[in-house]
């Protein structure tokens, strides 16, 4: 072996090395096993108790979902009130926890120790996600010049253009740290918090159950903006004769009747600004504590060297007067000062129980600068996300079977190459995957699944150009020098191109669409990687064990002289007429109908049910009239790849409801159905809550990524080829994008209401995919043409394209064919997300294929007006009489 096979074979060695231990430990470990051997100090008897309970509650956790979340809690609960830090190491605690109980702050470190190398999306593990929006109108109302603003009193600017100044980052990273706390309190398995945009966080919860969804919707909007207001001194005078003073605003006391439970409201006028600015910026510490009278939790808390001073003066200036303690804009209790207060600490009283008081005292303890609001909410049951996993992996299994089968029974001993670069291939991007911390999704795994067909593309071009090479009389060694000299090129530009597309999603789109994007990228990079190093070091090793006469692969596609071009004018007519006729179909027949959730905005509310007592989709509609809500849609749907059925009922979206934290219209019509057919038995496994914001986003981000694709791919080809082959090329990409669109309008035909198929995130994701490539099969035909020309080949340019059609027919083919199984597959077995995808790329690939013909390549001829175009040296349709032709060229 020479000095270059070892150093390629030693870095190919160490990648795999690499890639396994990141991969490894795939599988979390059980949360109750790690704490037992992590607790390795001072063990006794209380320790053995607690694993004993804390196993006792978890043989109760339902079976065949992600129960994380739940063992969490149940550990939890078995701890109590013991100290458990006596077992651990003095600095066991993560950092960012200290505020949390000792037994939380240990037992989040013991989770992350357990977790397994696969973060699992909420669509795959269950849980729910949170889109939050920065509500940054009452911080700027407190900053408003001529009051007595906060900005004034913690030396931030005072002026009303605090956030255009300095932006939103600032306020999104501090509500990122202090949601970090809040979320680490919840017990929630490797959270996903990060920022989404200027001013929104994306935060997911996977494993989250139903019954602690409420908690934690409660918990991550609670903005815990306390601010001490003072009451006017004739409120109760100015109430009477409806009169609100400037600079005070009119509010309401919630009081609880301890004997019955009702709540009653009593009003008061305060003053619109916190006094002094007074706010809850200078607490230092809270905690919950028993009023000794009357046995009702109450909340002490401690203020700075500032804060205390501040509240010693107010207190000092207003004895007799009312203080108003509010919290998020609402008056939780309004006290008499009785004297001056100036030792710096003080309590707040209200009707709640403990719980919400210790809820309370953590929210305080994590204020957030500014208050959110969920403008995006979606929930997916555990079970529901394991069903997922199991159609994921069997539809990734599956299509790796089929195409690795194809390969060898195709081209023999150059299909085990190949074979071993697949392999290569997945264990590389998972491990990289893995390195990276990428939560995997049901697009990412989609993303994995094509890639498996796609990486084949490389091996393909090698081969075909090696297959051209011994026909040519070459030997063997010498056809495959000449195989990865002459494919690299092509690979080089196919590859770049499709990279344009994912780089987009990963740059421009959200949640599983960006997910989808980095399992593509990671992909294309480690297929060229396998395809162009590891595959060619096999070969080399191959012919160092002896002379090889023969390289034998089936040949099931020879080349012809098909006049492709012939069909080119008819075809085209025939292509735009069918996508007016699905577009338009879409437009003005099924209208607002082709806009899913994502796009429009709404409630998706997805529910399982008992079959055997299935309700008419008309008794549902008329069941959910009495609401009020506007028209709502109902659909039933099958799974494909659990083949269960589920009812899907979309309802207008209240933003109203969203920011006051009241039942959403999705859950309003849960109820209603539960009640109205009980024995249907319907159980919420997904419910959706989409605000029209995030749908206007979303269509704006496909609509810039489709752009900037469209124009990065135009400069790209423009540069490598010439101006006339990059317009047949993106005219070639928005014709696919348009017959996609159409034919996934169509599908209205086939489905009771016009409903069908509906734009969503997803299917931005497949239409970019599908301009990755689109392109990338319409490169492989350009630079074949381009070749022929340089080499100066005779004839004329159509019959010159039609050569270099015929030549790369057989690469065409296959490449479309082993991506079209493996997108097959994931549309047979796939379920959810993936068969949207799934079916958007099925319509892409055939639309891509025909117009790398009949669009693109046309649309050159055309363009040329069938002469040939300045690329290489100039060459007659003919001999000249007399002259001798050598190596091409007529001399």
């Amino acid at each position: 072996m020479n000095r270059s096979h070892l150093w390629k074979f030693l870095f190919v060695l160490f990648t795999i090395v690499w890639a396994t231990t990141e991969i490894l430990p795939y599988k979390a470990r059980n949360l109750i096993d790690q704490f037992d051997r992590t607790a390795v100090l001072n063990p006794d008897a209380t320790l053995n108790a607690i694993l004993a309970k804390a196993r006792e509650l978890d043989a109760l956790n339902p079976k065949d979902t992600d129960t994380s979340t739940l063992t969490y809690t149940n550990l939890l609960k078995a701890i109590g009130t013991n100290d458990i830090r006596k077992y651990f190491p003095t600095n066991y605690v993560l950092p960012g926890s200290t505020m949390l109980p000792s037994a939380q702050a240990i037992l989040n470190r013991v989770q992350r120790e357990s977790a397994g190398q696969f973060k699992l999306g909420i669509d795959l593990k269950g849980g729910t996600s949170f889109l939050l929006e920065l509500d940054t109108t009452r911080l700027a109302e407190t900053n408003a010049p001529g009051t007595n603003s906060v900005a004034s009193a913690t030396n931030a600017p005072a002026s009303g253009n605090f956030f255009t100044e300095r932006g939103n980052s600032f306020l999104v990273e501090q509500a990122i740290s202090v949601l970090r706390k809040r979320v680490d309190a919840l017990g929630v398995a490797e959270p996903v918090i990060q920022p989404a945009g200027d001013k929104s966080i994306l935060v997911q919860l996977p494993g989250l159950t139903e019954a602690s969804k409420a908690d934690a919707r409660a918990n991550l909007r609670r903005a815990a903006f306390l601010e001490f207001r003072l009451a006017h001194p004739r409120s109760d005078d100015l109430l009477q004769r409806g009169i609100v003073p400037p600079g005070y605003e009119r509010k309401l006391i919630l009081s609880k009747d301890r004997k019955s439970g009702q709540q009653y409201q009593t009003p008061i006028i305060v003053k619109r600004a916190p006094e002094e600015g007074l706010t809850g910026e200078y607490v230092t510490r809270t905690h919950v504590v028993l009023d000794p009278m009357t046995g009702k939790p109450q909340i002490n808390f401690t203020l700075n060297g500032q804060g205390a001073e501040i509240f010693g003066r107010v207190t000092s200036r207003n004895v007799g007067q009312r203080l108003a303690i509010v919290l998020d804009g609402e008056v939780i209790s309004a006290p008499n000062i009785n004297s001056a207060i100036t030792q710096g600490s003080g309590v707040i009283t209200g009707d709640f129980d403990l719980k919400e008081a210790n809820d309370l005292a953590s929210a305080l303890d994590n204020p957030l600068k500014t208050p959110l609001r969920i403008i995006d909410e979606r929930g997916v049951d555990p079970s529901v996300g394991a069903d997922s996993i199991r159609s994921g992996v069997r539809a990734a299994v599956f299509s790796i079977v089929a195409v690795a089968l194809f390969m060898l029974v195709y081209y023999l001993v150059a299909g085990v190459v190949a074979n071993i670069a697949l392999m290569l291939n997945i264990l590389i991007l998972v491990g990289v995957m893995c390195s990276l911390d990428v939560t995997y999704t049901l697009p990412g795994i989609a993303g994995i699944v094509l890639t498996v067909g796609m990486a084949v593309d490389a091996n393909v071009l090698i081969y075909e150009r090696m297959r051209e090479e011994l026909h040519a009389g070459k030997s063997v060694r010498g056809a495959i020098a000449s195989g990865y000299d002459r494919a690299f090129g092509t690979i080089f530009d196919s590859n770049i191109t499709t990279l344009i597309s994912s780089v987009l999603l990963i740059l421009l789109g959200t949640g599983t669409v960006k997910g989808f994007g980095i399992s593509l990228s990671i992909g294309i990079a480690a297929s060229m990687f396998t395809a162009l190093v590891v595959t060619r070091l096999v070969f080399d090793a191959w012919l160092a064990m002896g002379e090889r006469k023969t390289l034998p692969m089936m040949n099931l596609i020879p080349s012809g002289k098909v006049d492709f071009l012939k069909w080119a004018k008819p075809a085209f007519i025939a292509s735009w007429v069918l996508i007016i006729v699905g577009i338009g179909y879409g437009i003005f027949v099924r209208g607002h109908n082709m806009q899913g959730v994502e796009f429009a905005g709404g409630d998706s509310l997805i529910l399982k049910f008992n079959s055997a007592a299935k309700v008419e989709t008309g008794e549902i509609r008329k069941s959910l009239e009495e609401l009020k809500m506007g028209e709502s849609a109902v659909q039933y749907q099958t799974d494909p790849g659990t083949g269960k059925q589920f009812l899907n009922v979309i309802t207008p979206h209240s933003d109203e409801a969203t920011a006051k934290g009241l039942p959403s219209n999705g859950a309003r019509a849960e109820e209603v159905l539960k009640k109205a057919f009980p024995k249907a038995e319907f159980e919420r496994v997904g419910l959706e809550l989409v605000g029209p914001s995030v749908g206007f986003e979303v269509q704006k981000s496909a609509i810039i990524a489709s752009l900037l694709s469209l124009f990065g791919i135009l400069v790209y080809v423009a540069f490598r080829y010439e101006f006339s082959f990059a317009v047949g090329a993106v005219v070639a990409v928005i014709h696919d994008v348009l017959m996609t669109i159409g034919i996934y309008c169509l599908t209205g035909l086939f489905h009771e209401g016009h409903l069908g198929r509906q734009f969503n995130a997803t299917f931005v994701a497949a239409l970019l995919t599908i301009i990755g490539f689109s392109i990338n099969d319409t490169i492989v035909i350009f630079d074949r043409i381009r070749e022929d020309l340089k080499l100066g080949k005779r004839g004329t340019f159509k019959e010159l394209m039609n050569t270099a059609l015929n030549e790369t027919l057989s690469r065409t083919i296959i490449t479309s064919g082993t991506v079209f199984i493996s997108t097959m597959i994931l549309y047979v077995f796939g379920g959810g997300a993936i068969n949207d995808f799934a079916f958007t790329f099925l319509a892409g690939i055939i639309s891509g294929t025909y117009s790398s013909i009949y669009i693109a390549s046309a649309l050159v001829l055309w363009w040329h007006k069938g002469e040939r175009p300045n690329i290489g040296s100039a060459v007659p349709t003919a001999p000249v009489s007399g002259a001798i032709e050598v190596q091409g060229k007529t001399v």
